[in-house]
């Protein structure tokens, strides 16, 4: 199964400053397996140690953090020689034994030659509840659920995936019911790798809907097993609301949903834990288009969207029946599909930050803004076939932003100050909007 995040991995091992390696990601996004593939292909030989319920890990790293006595002992552990130079060390659940995370450091200080990457389920959990290590002596990568283009890659399509990436748009076109049927699948499937990875074999969708309910299970047990007991009932109740947010015409997130009166101050640490856990992507308002748009968050004011478009369709209970139904899926459930789908692709981009924009007035709303440094882009999501762009036209007369995109189920289409992107090529929008766009107008 081809990630896209073995790239960056390659990139890592070549760099010759490079520091251990921390992958954070969600539970059952590939985390181990990319680790694991990535040892195969590109070392002579890979010690993988699962600090999950190792009590010999937790002595190994309780004692003082000489780098030569802890490689000794994972010599020892794994019954392997390890070598700077040809081996990759594996560290696996690795918050389980925080000692070993801060122990990181002293490797990056002492012994920069050996080459570590870690990862661990609830690793997000571990690193902000102030497990000791000094910023500036680790590496990090995200790992996110399989993107479209991945999707594609992975289900036998990779010639289309390649056509996307040419941004050859005439040909793209001509094929644009492949894309929109491959789109229907990615929808109810998503893009954890072990739904992706029985369809792609099976070709059967109920098979894939109990892997995702096994998936939803897990992450509900996680809740119970790893969240301070006070704040478990929360964070089921802010979980189970967000689909009734997203069925809202506005997103914003909603406490009242969550419980009638509920307040920010009852669920903050809710929605945190589920954001550190990667189980959910928070996206801020902001109230100004300028650069960097971080200046302007509006930290009261959000909107919370899952870690995979699959995994929301089984909570809300879409049925399979509804691919057949020509392009009603992309509007099924108000659309929340469509834009929990597209913020899914947006994450996957690297240096791209993420909002959306409300006046005050509360007369436009831009579903997402998107700031890659050096222009902000507003994006506009259409589920329906109907194209008006009253939202993007008053950002654009206050604004003025060099281009302003529009994705929906069309073809593409430059019209001026206007580019028309269709869902199925929204993850390219990086890469076309720098090619076509100039400095965002100050």
């Amino acid at each position: 199964m081809y990630r896209k995040a073995m790239e960056e991995l390659i990139k890592w091992k070549e760099n010759p400053r490079r520091k251990p390696l921390i992958i954070e990601g969600a539970r059952q996004v590939g985390k181990t397996w990319l680790m694991k593939e990535f040892g195969r292909t590109q070392y002579e030989s890979t010690v993988y140690v699962n600090f999950d319920a190792n009590s010999q890990m937790q002595e190994l790293f309780s004692h003082d953090m000489d780098v030569n006595r802890l490689l000794l002992g994972l010599e020892l552990y794994s019954g392997q020689k390890i070598n700077s130079e040809t081996t990759l060390l594996i560290f696996d659940e690795v918050q389980e034994v925080p000692r070993a995370l801060s122990g990181l450091k002293y490797f990056y200080e002492n012994a920069p030659q050996y080459q570590i990457v870690c990862a661990g389920s609830l690793l997000g959990i571990a690193l902000h509840a102030g497990t000791s290590f000094p910023v500036g002596k680790v590496d990090f990568l995200k790992l996110y659920p399989l993107s479209f283009e991945e999707f594609l890659m992975a289900t036998g399509k990779e010639r289309f995936a390649e056509l996307l990436a040419s941004h050859d748009f005439s040909m793209i076109t001509a094929f644009r019911q492949n894309y929109a049927d491959a789109l229907k699948y990615y929808y109810f499937i998503g893009g954890m790798p072990e739904a992706v990875a029985s369809f792609a074999g099976l070709q059967d969708f109920n098979e894939v809907r109990i892997i995702q309910q096994r998936i939803l299970a897990a992450y509900e047990q996680d809740f119970s097993k790893h969240a301070p007991n006070e704040i478990v009932p929360r964070i089921r109740m802010v979980w189970n609301s967000i689909p009734s947010q997203l069925a809202k015409e506005n997103r914003k997130f909603v406490y009242g949903l969550v419980r009638e009166g509920g307040r920010a101050k009852d669920f903050e640490t809710a929605i945190l834990w589920l954001s550190d856990c990667g189980l959910v992507h928070k996206v801020n308002r902001v109230t100004n288009a300028k650069l960097p748009l971080k200046f302007y968050e509006d930290l009261k004011a959000f909107k919370l969207f899952f870690v995979d478009v699959g995994l929301l369709g089984c909570l809300i209970g879409l049925k399979a029946s509804t691919l057949l139904n020509g392009n009603e899926l992309f509007t099924e459930f108000k659309g929340a599909l469509t834009e929990q789908y597209v913020l899914q692709q947006l994450v996957t981009i690297p240096d791209l930050n993420i909002y959306y924009y409300t006046n005050d007035r509360g007369s436009c709303e831009i579903d997402f803004l998107i700031d890659d440094g050096a222009q902000v882009v507003p994006v506009e999501v259409k589920a329906e076939v109907n194209l008006h762009a009253k939202s993007l036209r008053t950002f654009r007369e206050k604004f003025h932003p060099s281009v302003s995109v529009r994705t929906a189920m069309t073809d593409y289409r430059r019209e001026d100050w206007l580019l028309n992107l269709p869902l199925y090529a929204i993850g390219e929008i990086a890469s076309l909007c720098s090619k076509e766009a100039d400095p965002f107008a100050r």
